[in-house]
């Protein structure tokens, strides 16, 4: 019954070891994010796995619900979701094309909060204004990482 999942774990355990093998050699910059992935995979896979071989043992209905789709949503709502949720993405993407990734993070979460959450103006200027420094904290100051610029600032000479 657990094969599958073990199976599945076990290979995020050899892709996140490998991974973290592998950037260890690299410069601090280019191994900042494969590590700051793979370690935390590598940490969660692993107590995943102990619990699948140590853990209680599943009950067919418990199974059961894990397989189990809520019908209770009418299906023109499910599609608007999908249709809500892939329209952010397609949004953000386009976005760090156009005016470039330091610009559209913070952007993003200020009209994802305001618009797409209902969050209240003050939450999110204060957590748009929290993104865009640690942003710019993380990636400027202390990484010195150098992102392109947009299309539009290139367009315009910028």
């Amino acid at each position: 019954m657990h094969k599958g999942r073990i199976l599945f774990c076990v290979f995020l355990i050899c892709v996140a070891a490998a991974a973290i093998y592998l950037a260890l050699d690299w410069p601090f910059k280019a191994a900042l994010f494969p590590l700051s992935v793979s370690i935390p995979l590598l940490l969660l896979a692993s107590i995943q796995l102990l619990q699948l071989i140590f853990g209680q043992t599943e009950t067919i209905e418990s199974a059961a619900v894990d397989i189990e789709f809520s019908s209770d949503v009418p299906p023109e709502i499910e599609r608007r979701r999908v249709t809500t949720a892939f329209s952010w993405i397609v949004g953000f993407i386009l976005t760090v094309y156009l005016i470039g990734f330091p610009l559209t993070v913070p952007l993003f979460i200020c009209f994802y909060l305001r618009f797409e959450s209902g969050v209240g103006a003050l939450p999110t200027i204060a957590a748009t204004a929290i993104t865009w420094a640690m942003f710019y904290a993380l990636f400027q100051k202390l990484v010195h990482l150098q992102f392109e610029q947009g299309a539009l600032q290139a367009w315009l000479g910028l």
